[in-house]
């Protein structure tokens, strides 16, 4: 749900009725992982998607019948080899769908307004929903912050322990259970994941009759681009295609302008090692040294590889690149770190213009996030979606996205 937040916001603004379909969970070849979404507002239009085409007609009419009847329903499509016709994954995937009404008359609404404003901000915040329990708890819901405080069905509570707190429309108005699915959503949300939790009715933490759907809200990633070079102004526009927020570096302020970089979130003037060591990152964060100069990129290096960050990159041939490598030896960076300097940078796609070359850094850097090889999909055994990647979906529990 929270992948259409800013669409969705707007609808609630609007005050319009909609119904939302989300990916609950996924087995085997699917194309879209939990979280992903449809919704379908009082008046028809639709927006998102639950499996690339596979069965959005019939996660349509789910919507319209939960806006008729007011009912959560927990749907499963899979495919059927029986039936060629039948609604399923032609992909051969199984995935869970839960549909839920947001009707401006809800006692919920004012929740899921909170949570999509909010994500559509780029606040961090999870949404945990009841997708399978008891009758009374379906289509229950939780805003869960950072902090531990929580919203639900319009009340505020805080969830840091001790006496006297509220739990008025709570799930359901059992303390434990809440406690719990706070402390456990707030641990995925601090993680960035979307995933499924198991509980037991009271609470406890194992498999015991409740499901719930975790949605986090994060912050985009942050790519840092070092050296307003061409390269540099086709790599910020991949960048901000897949969804980083980019920030342009460099030490020459003729180069860092916001003519030559316009699709720029940010852009910085200034010694980029200097720069590297005073911002914040993160174990998301994607560096790309694109300077391919000594004095700039060798002292960047330095700090960069002794960072917690997600991917390093440096652009240059490869006799610049054992130059590279000879000077940051001898700045004290052992094996350990200069293993993880990716340079060059790019996978090998032949790549020529800035384009091309923009391409071929963002597949090393997609690749390095998901697990992949980078190798051709055509003739290989091995599975086309991967679970555990660093994007911030996956699963808690018996179940892993596909």
């Amino acid at each position: 749900m929270l992948d259409i937040a800013d669409e969705l916001n707007r609808w609630a603004e609007e005050g319009r009725d909609f119904a939302v379909a989300t990916v609950v969970s996924v087995g085997g070849s699917a194309p879209r992982g939990p979280g992903a979404a449809l919704a379908v507002d009082g008046g028809g239009t639709a927006i998102g998607s639950v499996s690339g085409g596979c069965v959005e007609g019939a996660v349509y009419d789910l919507c319209v019948q939960a806006l008729q009847d007011g009912r959560t329903v927990l749907e499963r499509f899979g495919y059927s080899d029986e039936d060629a016709f039948a609604v399923g994954l032609t992909c051969g995937g199984v995935i869970e769908v839960l549909v839920t009404p947001v009707r401006a008359d809800a006692a919920e609404r004012p929740v899921y307004a909170a949570a999509l404003a909010a994500a559509s901000r780029g606040e961090a915040a999870a949404v945990a929903r009841v997708a399978r329990g008891p009758a009374e708890l379906l289509g229950r819901v939780l805003l869960v912050r950072p902090d531990g405080s929580s919203d639900s069905s319009g009340a505020t509570t805080s969830h840091a322990g001790g006496p006297g707190v509220s739990h008025e429309g709570s799930l359901g108005g059992r303390p434990e259970l809440d406690r719990t699915a706070v402390a456990e959503a707030r641990a995925l949300l601090a993680a960035g994941r979307t995933g499924t939790l198991e509980l037991s009715e009271d609470g406890a933490r194992c498999p015991g009759g409740v499901t719930l759907l975790v949605e986090s809200s994060v912050p985009p990633p942050r790519m840092i681009v070092f050296g307003a070079v061409d390269f540099a102004t086709a790599l910020v526009r991949v960048g901000r295609f897949l969804g980083y927020h980019v920030t342009v570096c460099d030490a020459r302020p003729v180069f860092a302008t916001r003519v030559r970089f316009p699709d720029a979130d940010e852009i910085v003037v200034d010694w980029p090692h200097r720069y590297l060591r005073r911002t914040v990152t993160d174990d998301r964060t994607v560096l790309c040294v694109l300077t391919h100069d000594a004095k700039f990129d060798v002292p960047l290096l330095e700090a960069a590889l002794r960072m917690p960050v997600a991917f390093v990159g440096a652009m240059g041939s490869r006799r610049a690149h054992e130059d590279r490598e000879r000077r940051l030896r001898e700045g004290g960076l052992g094996e350990r770190e200069l293993a993880r300097l990716r340079s060059p940078i790019g996978l090998d796609l032949g790549a020529r213009t800035p384009e091309e070359t923009a391409l071929s850094i963002a597949a090393e850097i997609v690749a390095a996030r998901e697990g992949g090889t980078g190798a051709p999909l055509t003739g290989s055994r091995a599975p086309i979606h991967r679970d555990g990647g660093g994007r911030g979906t996956g699963a808690v529990g018996a179940r892993e996205a596909a």
